[in-house]
């Protein structure tokens, strides 16, 4: 039998990224194509589907190709993965009326979240489907598409993914998995694994939601036009695929129950692999890829986004040394902080830039520095900042673990890990242990690897993740941890204190931004 190859695509918030891999998981090709997201105002976070999503698979297909002398005839399967959840509608010829509308981080529907309450009853909302509906769902951003721009709402056919947009370009199938439909609570039910009749009668019709699979059945095959486009041969196998962080546990090695994936990106994501459904006010519970799996999830709403903020404003002569062929700018700010000591003098940070996720659901939290001083430097800032990454993985994990939900291994994914000292500064924080894989590709190798499993080349999601080893373990200072005990206690005080002053600020600022000529 000729060898088989897999392919796996990402389409991530400032980048996409692509592997060819062979049926060992043995890499053969990779690329990386940057771009930018839309901040149209204070809230809103969008990305365009064909000149980003679209466009960045067409390019990694063709460089994969390229970069290799696999032909497209030997690849077995295309797995892919975006930013999730996210929100497009789509016309009835197929194209996008408007940009994606991003996950968590745009906070847009926090009117429409009220209005699902009042219609539903928050207290049946959480009976019914175990849920508290926060700026990661997609109902409230459905339901704010319907209020607010009526114009594309009377156009609308189709209400798709960014993963859902690239395989119905693909294949002209309309399709999500069971993962990500989880995200569109109450018109996902959990307990059916179906689209709710009676619920979609208040928020879209059924006809224009996509039709659910598991994660790794075969959407469809590529049609003539999208084979020319791309360089795929037709007839290639494009399984449903799934959300970005879904893949990037798999790309960790999440294969046990147990198992604790935090996902170090521009936000942070958490998903925890577990035996059975349970209630949570804190967290997202759903199934997991395949029957019989479950994870709990969660995710703070910035990370990575925070060390590009500090980065772009306040770091120009790091870029510029970068930019003249000296060191990279992230590194030499890792070498800046390093010279803080633990607490940075004193100063603490909220990373609530994008509001805030799990376990506060707020999206009218904001970010804020307390205790500065004149003596205070960048590297006391830059500092506060990852620290408070690092509160906020302590307060999801204490979180999980008041719930009964406690991880038994967890293991560190995405750009941040590559960060060393923040990643001890983390450890150092929560307490805990984190596992870094060997392969830090990241989403795009699940996405090949869950491919894998939807042609055969592996029997199950686990024995894919399997596959995965972890040679690097940070292990926290017990010294450290104490140290850092009373500044967690301040970040937690934090909020409770100042969150109505958030939210006056917040209303102020949507205010302003509503008063903008268009």
């Amino acid at each position: 039998m000729p060898e088989r190859f897999l392919v796996g695509i990402d389409i991530g918030t400032y980048s996409s990224k692509g592997v060819l891999i062979d049926e060992n998981g043995r890499l053969i090709a990779s690329h990386v194509e940057p771009h930018g997201i839309d901040l149209p105002r204070p809230g809103w976070v969008e990305q365009d589907a064909d000149a980003v999503w679209w466009r960045d698979f067409v390019v990694i297909c063709r460089r994969l190709l390229a970069q290799s002398d696999v032909r497209a005839s030997d690849i077995a399967a295309v797995g892919v993965s975006s930013t999730s959840p996210c929100l497009l509608p789509v016309g009835e010829d197929g194209g996008p009326l408007r940009p994606g509308i991003l996950y968590g981080i745009d906070t847009r529907a926090t009117r429409e979240i009220g209005e699902l309450e009042t219609i539903f009853g928050r207290r049946a909302l959480f009976d019914r489907y175990g849920v508290t509906l926060s700026s990661q769902h997609i109902a409230p951003k459905i339901r704010w598409l319907q209020n607010h721009e009526p114009h594309v709402w009377a156009r609308t056919r189709l209400l798709l993914s960014g993963t859902g947009y690239v395989v119905y370009r693909l294949t002209g199938a309309a399709t999500i998995d069971i993962y990500d439909a989880n995200t569109y609570a109450p018109l996902f039910d959990n307990h059916t694994l179906a689209w709710d009749q009676a619920v979609a009668e208040q928020i879209a019709p059924l006809t224009w939601l996509p039709r659910i699979t598991w994660t790794c059945e075969i959407a469809g095959a590529v049609h003539a036009e999208a084979a020319a486009i791309t360089g795929l041969a037709e007839g290639t196998p494009v399984i449903t695929g799934t959300a970005d962080a879904a893949a990037e546990a798999i790309s960790a090695g999440l294969a046990q129950v147990g198992d604790l994936m935090v996902m170090y990106g521009s936000s942070i994501f958490f998903i925890l692999k577990h035996t059975h459904f349970v209630r949570s006010r804190h967290f997202w519970v759903g199934p997991f890829l395949e029957p019989g799996a479950y994870a709990v999830t969660g995710g703070m709403s910035t990370a990575g986004s925070l060390t590009r903020w500090f980065r772009d404003h306040f770091a120009p002569e790091e870029v510029a040394a970068e930019k003249a062929g000296g060191a990279n700018a992230y590194a030499a700010l890792a070498a800046l902080a390093a010279s803080s000591p633990a607490g940075a003098n004193g100063l603490v940070a909220l990373p609530y830039f994008a509001g805030e996720r799990t376990p506060l659901h707020d999206p009218d939290a904001r970010g804020l520095f307390i205790g500065l001083t004149l003596s205070h430097t960048r590297a006391d800032v830059y500092r506060a900042l990852l620290e408070s990454v690092g509160y906020g993985i302590r307060h999801n994990i204490d979180m999980m673990d008041e719930e009964g939900i406690r991880p038994q291994r967890i293991l560190a994914v995405g750009g941040g890990v590559q960060n060393l000292t923040w990643m001890q500064m983390v450890s150092d924080i929560a307490g805990i242990e984190q596992h870094i894989p060997d392969q830090q590709i990241g989403a795009s190798y699940g996405d090949a690897l869950l491919a894998g499993v939807g042609v055969g080349v592996f029997p199950n999601v686990a024995a894919a993740a399997g596959l995965i080893s972890h040679s690097i373990i940070i292990r926290p200072d017990c010294t450290m941890t104490e140290r850092y005990r009373p500044f967690y206690e301040l970040y937690r005080e934090l909020y409770a204190q100042t969150a109505p002053i958030m939210h006056r600020l917040s209303v102020l600022a949507r205010s302003q931004s509503d008063q903008r000529p268009a």
